[in-house]
């Protein structure tokens, strides 16, 4: 392990912040054990110098027009772009994510604020005709999407750039300040962002990066000049942050727990090879990777055989190498929570056909069948490269079983007919549903959010920028006018 690793300050009012006797903690990479970062962690203190900072900031630039905030966006893009390969390079080392993963995601990142400062132009209000009751006569009535002020944005480790810019752009694009919580795994990213916006001419103290604990996290969320709280992580720390912020709108894209519903009359070879994917890779950390597999009794011997085999094919190991598909998990502790609940769905009768291989942080792509529905691996999030294969009587029973859960993300099903498609559409309890995709698979146009355990409120482009904006009605009397 090398010690050579310069210490990383939170960014606040457009430069790094040196507190002093910040508290350090060093980020250590899963696949090498080389010091990545160490990190100074934000106290109290810190913590209310960057909401204040934030707040002058949007005091400062709500005049900002919507076309300088779309060129903010722009600009910052460009300055992602000339970062890519940083920023990938940061991912790949934090997590072992496989350098390829990483190049895709960084993709998204740069394209995400374009995409925002193009919706910004078109984002409309409404023209209310009062005059449709006789009390409205002579009044005018008009809405608009306002800003809500500082809003703290919690983002994860598993896509630390991408789920980073779900929150950032919109919030940027509707005028907002915000102060990033990104977890502790993606710092380096967030931290290269926010110098990225900063070189495009973002102005100091919209955007500010803060890493802390949960210690102080309560702090954050409370402080009345947090306006909003949005957060991408567990269903546990969604209810905690949501607790601790009190009476203030709190958006929350929490757990998931996906079933991928393959009916018999699909192909099966087809859906086993898109399940793959969004089950393995990304060593299963994504809050939509498929974990319950829900497969009609007459196809699942045909399935299984196309499912084993296409995840056998997968390549696990160096993330540094572009050939591989599954690296190592975020830390040795999470190979440890998933082997464990494995371990436990095999005591309690399940088949694993494709059975659990680890390598220290990696575990290989793992396939258990039927599982008592109690067990964890069914009834919890595994959040690791497990799927479970239930095997279901008919598509009445397949959406029974998929809407036994408490989470509701979101889902896909395989089929060739277009009313099951629909009855799929009508009848699963989730936020997002695919059919003949894989659950993982996500576009960033399209509203993407749970129900349930899963969450509340909406991400993707114009969704997002809803949600971290206000509607505010203005009506006007013209006196005299009146009936």
């Amino acid at each position: 392990m090398t010690d050579t690793v310069a210490l990383t300050h939170p960014w606040i009012g457009g430069k790094p912040f040196e507190a002093p006797n910040a508290r350090t903690e060093d980020l250590i990479s899963p696949w090498n054990g080389e010091l990545v970062a160490r990190v100074a962690m934000a106290d109290a203190e810190s913590i209310d110098a960057a909401i204040e900072s934030a707040r002058a900031a949007f005091v400062d630039n709500l005049r900002a027009t919507a076309a300088q905030r779309a060129a903010w966006l722009r600009a910052a893009a460009d300055e992602l772009e000339k970062e890519k390969d940083a920023i990938a390079d940061i991912t790949m080392r934090a997590l072992g994510k496989p350098r390829r993963a990483c190049g895709v995601e960084v993709g998204r990142s740069i394209a995400f604020p374009r995409l925002c400062a193009e919706e910004l132009l078109r984002i409309e209000g409404d023209v209310l005709p009062l005059d449709a009751l006789p009390m409205g006569a002579g009044r005018f009535g008009f809405t608009r999407h306002h800003p809500h002020g500082v809003i703290a944005a919690f983002t994860p480790f598993n896509a630390p750039s991408n789920l980073l810019m779900q929150k950032l752009a919109p919030a940027i694009a509707m005028g907002n300040a915000v102060l990033i919580k990104p977890a502790f795994e993606g710092i380096g990213e967030a931290l290269l962002i926010a110098e990225c916006f900063s070189r495009a001419g973002v102005p100091d103290g919209l955007v500010n990066v803060v890493a802390c604990r949960r210690d102080v996290t309560g702090h954050l969320v409370s402080h009345p000049d947090v306006a909003l709280v949005t957060l991408t992580g567990g269903t546990a720390a969604g209810n905690a942050l949501a607790s601790a912020a009190g009476a203030k709108p709190f958006i929350g894209e929490l757990g998931g727990n996906s079933a991928n519903i393959v009916c018999a009359d699909a192909d099966l070879q087809d859906a086993a090879e898109r399940i793959v994917p969004s089950a393995f890779e990304a060593s299963g950390q994504q809050c939509i990777s498929a974990q319950r597999i829900i497969v009609e009794e007459s196809a699942v011997e045909e399935f299984l055989g196309h499912f084993i085999a296409a995840a056998k094919a997968l390549k696990v190991g160096d993330p540094t190498l572009p050939e591989t598909d599954v690296g190592p998990m975020v830390n040795v502790a999470n190979a440890d929570r998933v082997e464990q609940m494995v371990a436990e769905a095999v005591a309690q009768g399940a088949t694993a056909v494709l059975p659990l291989k680890r390598d220290n942080a990696i575990i290989h792509p793992t396939i258990l069948l039927e599982p008592p529905r109690q067990a964890r691996v069914v009834a919890e999030e595994i959040f690791g490269p497990v799927a479970v294969v239930i095997a279901a009587k008919d598509v009445n029973d397949a959406i029974a079983i998929a809407n036994d859960s408490s989470f509701g993300l979101q889902s896909s099903c395989f089929t060739s007919s277009l009313e099951t498609s629909f009855r799929m559409s009508e009848e699963l309890h989730v936020g997002s549903l695919w059919i003949n995709e894989g659950s993982r698979f996500r576009m960033d146009t399209t509203p993407f959010g749970g129900v349930g355990d899963s969450g509340y409120g909406r991400e993707g482009v114009k969704y997002a920028m809803q949600e971290l904006s206000y509607l505010k009605f203005t009506g006007i009397r013209f006196p005299g006018r009146e009936a």
